[in-house]
């Protein structure tokens, strides 16, 4: 379906004037329901024929135009009454209804006008077949639709330089009071009533000044108000607020009603938005206490590493304090993911810092005969912590073996010792080790390599006895589903590679 802009475009209409458009076309369900009556927004083409731009349905009542005629042109001449409406810039009524669809069907139209222009107009069809008695309510909404209607022919609907209203504002059947020019009510639905009972109101609304009597109400349950509070509720000004009392919260919104070049009161959209509201407490109270887990368990990880380290101290035997040192740095990678997550509004972290500060720290702990700094090339992205947990301890392995073992140590002592794929000849000063990583759709590549002495021969990454391969590979294969490959790297040295199936996620920017 053709977008309102792209058919705005075909009438030749102006950027001020399209932006206008789509600013009615916002909020102009609060004029099809409480006229009970399909809208269609038509523009005028060169030729003089009319374009339909946009089409709305009533909630309220039933659909006039069961198919879609956004985009429907009528040739010049076929729509009087929408050329009636342009050229005499009023509302227009037609006579008898029509009964094109077997069904009757009356038929108005309501000019646009944008400053001192009509720039489209608006035809209002309401579907006859099942007409009533009218209730009180049915008769408040059609006099609120016929004011909102003259304040759209004056260009005063939608409010000049107000944003479009929101998509969670109130609607019309959510609840709507009438206000007078003096703020007092003289209309309110049965869900307005409903939703002020449970503020605290044992009153009727009919006649009560809403602004003193909805401050009132606060100030019994204790609760502090804004400055707006008083401004929304006595119809002032077009305003979006809540008011919280007797453990409910109330959304309002208010409309000013200008008709005839004077004010005549205002309507108030309002909706009872206690279970939204509580649920979003719950949310961040939840949030807060897996934050506050995550930064235990992280002052956790550190006490543990820190006794490790200790320990490691005492031992006088080489081979028992590189397994605690080992075993300390990988404490400390998982210690540094409940870091982030701890200041992290979801389950969601940027990995690039973690994977930056697992660099640092094999670097800091490396042999000082390797005088290599790791690198990290290209960006990991937004990771869930299901992923960032075992691929920082993925890349702590990973980088510690190369750092340790490819290149420092000769071929002959990691053979003996089955502790990595490094090997061959030590080494000169000039060591690289890099870690690249690039996000393709749903697939996250890295790879770390080393130009170190590169692997001993024969080696076989499935018959290895390193013990840092083999959570390398039960991380990424088993636990991740992922792929890990290691192979000789050109120009000498080791290159791993891990593929991993990962979702897109992005961070909240709350």
């Amino acid at each position: 379906m053709p977008t309102l802009t792209a058919l705005a475009r075909r009438a030749r209409l102006a950027a001020p004037d399209v932006a206008w458009l789509h600013a009615l076309v916002s909020d102009w369900q609060l004029l099809a329901d409480l006229s009970f009556a399909d809208l269609t927004l038509w523009a005028q083409l060169p030729d003089g024929g009319w374009l339909a731009l946009a089409q709305m349905r009533p909630t309220t009542g039933p659909t006039a135009f069961p198919d879609d005629i956004v985009g429907a042109a009528r040739p010049a001449g076929d729509r009087p009454f929408l050329d009636a409406a342009k050229n005499e810039r009023r509302i227009c009524r037609e006579g008898d209804p029509e009964w094109t669809r077997g069904v009757p069907v009356r038929h108005e139209t309501i000019p646009v006008v944008a400053g001192e222009r009509v720039i489209a107009v608006i035809e209002r069809s309401t579907n006859l077949s099942s007409a009533r008695t009218p209730s009180r309510l049915d008769i408040a909404y059609l006099k609120a639709a016929d004011d909102l209607a003259q304040m759209v022919s004056t260009g005063l609907f939608p409010c000049p330089g107000e944003e479009p209203a929101l998509v969670r504002s109130p609607r019309v059947g959510d609840g709507l009071l009438r206000l007078n020019r003096s703020g007092k009510v003289t209309y309110a639905s049965p869900n307005a009533l409903s939703a002020y009972r449970r503020l605290g109101l044992t009153a009727d609304l009919a006649g009560k000044e809403l602004g003193p009597l909805t401050a009132k109400l606060c100030a019994a349950s204790g609760q502090p108000h804004d400055e707006s509070l008083m401004l929304t509720a006595s119809g002032k000004t077009h305003m979006e607020t809540e008011i919280e009392a007797n453990g409910s919260v109330v959304q309002l919104r208010t409309i000013p009603l200008v008709v005839h070049g004077g004010r005549s009161g205002a309507l108030i959209l309002l909706r009872d938005v206690t279970e939204l509201r509580d649920r979003e407490r719950e949310l961040l109270t939840k949030d807060a206490t897996i934050r506050e887990i995550h930064h235990r368990v992280k002052n956790n990880l550190q006490t543990v590493a820190a006794l490790l380290r200790l320990q490691a101290r005492r031992l006088s035997a080489p081979e028992a304090r590189a397994a605690l040192e080992e075993a300390v740095r990988r404490v400390g990678s998982i210690a540094i993911v409940h870091e982030t997550l701890s200041h992290a509004p979801e389950e969601v972290v940027d990995f690039d810092d973690i994977a930056g500060r697992v660099a640092m720290m094999a670097g800091e702990v490396s042999a000082p005969e390797a005088r290599v700094t790791p690198r990290i090339s290209g960006s990991f992205g937004m990771l869930p912590a299901a992923i960032a947990t075992p691929l920082a301890l993925v890349l702590t392995e990973l980088m510690q073996n190369a750092l340790q073992h490819g290149l420092t140590r000769p071929a002959a002592e990691v053979l003996g010792s089955g502790a990595g794929p490094g090997g061959g000849r030590r080494p000169g000063p000039g060591g690289m080790l890099l870690v690249t990583a690039r996000r393709a759709g749903s697939r996250l590549t890295v790879t770390v390599a080393d130009n170190g002495a590169g692997l001993p021969a024969g080696f076989d990454l499935d018959q290895t006895t390193s013990l840092g391969l083999q959570i390398v590979r039960t991380l990424v294969v088993a636990e991740l589903g992922g792929l890990l490959e290691i192979g000789p790297h050109e120009g000498g040295g080791t290159l791993v590679l891990v593929e991993l199936p990962v979702e897109q996620v992005t961070a909240d920017p709350s």
